[in-house]
C-alpha cells in the first residue's frame, strides 16, 4: 500500500490525494513525439490508485501494450491551495521526489487520434511510482534541479528544471486556478526527451540534484 515517506523512510503526515501531471513542459520532449508545444500547462490527473512505491517491483500491464517511462520531478502540496500567487504555491511545497509517470504509449496515441481522453493510458493502477520525497531545503533551488534516470545502466533521461516553459511556482499557481490542491496532492512537473519502452526485468536508477538516488525493478 502507498503511502508518502521521506528520504529516510518515515511516513509523512498527508493523506494520499490526487496526481497533477504536467504534460509537454519540457520542449524537447514535445518534439520527440512530434507534439505542439502548448501556449499554457496542459493539464490531466492520475487517482490516488495510480501511486505505487518506487522500490516495489514495477506490475506493467504489458497486455495492453508497450509502457514507456516518463521520469518527473514531483512536488509533494502540503497546504491548501486555491487561486495561489506562484509565490504561496512554492511556500506551500512540502517535498521534492521523482515518479515514473507510466504511459501506454500505443494507447494513448490512438486515443489522442480519436480526440478523446487518455485516462485510460495514464491513471491505470500503480502507473505512478514514487520515490520517497526530500525536504526543498535539503535540494538546490527548485528551478535548477537536476534529474536523471539510468535503465540497466544506460542513460535514457537526463534533466534540469531550469528548461521548463514554465516555472514550479507558475505551475502550481496555474493548477490552483482550475482546481484546488490539497494537502498529500502531488503535482507531476513533466518529462525530459528520451521517452522509451520498459521490458520485464529492467533495472532502473532515479538521481534527483545529484546526491538522492532512488532504484527500481520492472516485474518479470
Amino acid at each position: 500500500m502507498y503511502q508518502h515517506v521521506d528520504q529516510e523512510g518515515f511516513v509523512l503526515p498527508y493523506a494520499t490525494g490526487k496526481v497533477v501531471c504536467v504534460g509537454r513542459s519540457y520542449r524537447e520532449h514535445a518534439a520527440e513525439l512530434n507534439n505542439p508545444v502548448p501556449e499554457q500547462p496542459l493539464l490531466f490527473i492520475k487517482p490516488a490508485t495510480s501511486l505505487a512505491p518506487l522500490d516495489a517491483p514495477l506490475v506493467l500491464p504489458r497486455e495492453l501494450g508497450p509502457v514507456h517511462h516518463e521520469v518527473e520531478v514531483a512536488l509533494l502540496v502540503g497546504r491548501r491551495l486555491c487561486k495561489a500567487t506562484a509565490e504561496q504555491a512554492l511556500d506551500a511545497v512540502a517535498g521534492v521526489g521523482l515518479a515514473l509517470d507510466l504511459t501506454l504509449r500505443a494507447l494513448q496515441d490512438e486515443l489522442k487520434g480519436k480526440g478523446q481522453p487518455w485516462e485510460r493510458a495514464k491513471a491505470f493502477d500503480g502507473s505512478c511510482p514514487m520515490s520517497p520525497f526530500v525536504a526543498p531545503d535539503l535540494l538546490s533551488p527548485l528551478q535548477q534541479l537536476d534529474f536523471s534516470l539510468t535503465v540497466n545502466g544506460s542513460n535514457r533521461q537526463q534533466g534540469n528544471t531550469g528548461l521548463m516553459m514554465w516555472s514550479m511556482g507558475e505551475l502550481l499557481a496555474d493548477i490552483s486556478h482550475s482546481f484546488t490542491l490539497m494537502p498529500g496532492d502531488i503535482v507531476l512537473t513533466g518529462t525530459p526527451k528520451g521517452v522509451a519502452e520498459l521490458q520485464g526485468g529492467d533495472e532502473l536508477v532515479l538521481t534527483l540534484d545529484n546526491k538522492f538516488v532512488f532504484e527500481a525493478k520492472v516485474a518479470n
